[in-house]
């Protein structure tokens, strides 16, 4: 009869510090994505300035119609 003792398999336990790494860095990542957006979107606005504002009234009216 096979041996019914839990015995962690080091290469599962590996395999979970691998796993937090991964979540860890993709985390890093979308922020690092998110700095970048948000700066481009900046710079579009300074260099689009009468596109950002028609895209903030935009938003605004939008904000202001929708039904919490």
């Amino acid at each position: 009869m096979p041996d019914r003792e839990s015995h962690e398999d080091p290469s599962q336990s590996k395999g979970r510090e691998t796993d937090r790494e991964t979540e860890a860095e993709r985390r890093r990542r979308r922020a690092q994505f998110l700095r970048e957006l948000t700066e481009a979107r900046e710079l579009r606005d300074r260099v689009q300035p009468r596109r950002a504002k028609t895209a903030r009234l935009r938003h605004a009216m939008r904000m202001r119609t929708f039904r919490w």
